[in-house]
């Protein structure tokens, strides 16, 4: 899958489509990690970022849905 130098709006569309569909892997994966009870340190680790940036990024879904989960009782 080549693309010429001389189609940057094809390139770049191309960078946004991957940065999304990592971007919603990566969720995925930690939704599952945290689902199987791996601590924030163990996710940073395998994400290669700290445990502070990793529980920045993606914690606030976490407690969005605890929030729902304790409005529906």
């Amino acid at each position: 899958m080549e693309r010429s130098p001389d189609e940057p709006a094809t390139a770049i569309a191309a960078v946004i489509a991957l940065r999304r569909l990592a971007d919603r892997m990566e969720r995925d994966a930690v939704d599952a990690a945290v689902a199987q009870g791996w601590t924030w340190q163990q996710i940073a680790q395998a994400l290669g970022v700290t445990r502070q940036a990793a529980h920045k990024r993606h914690a606030a879904r976490f407690r969005d849905r605890s929030r729902k989960t304790e409005d529906d009782r």
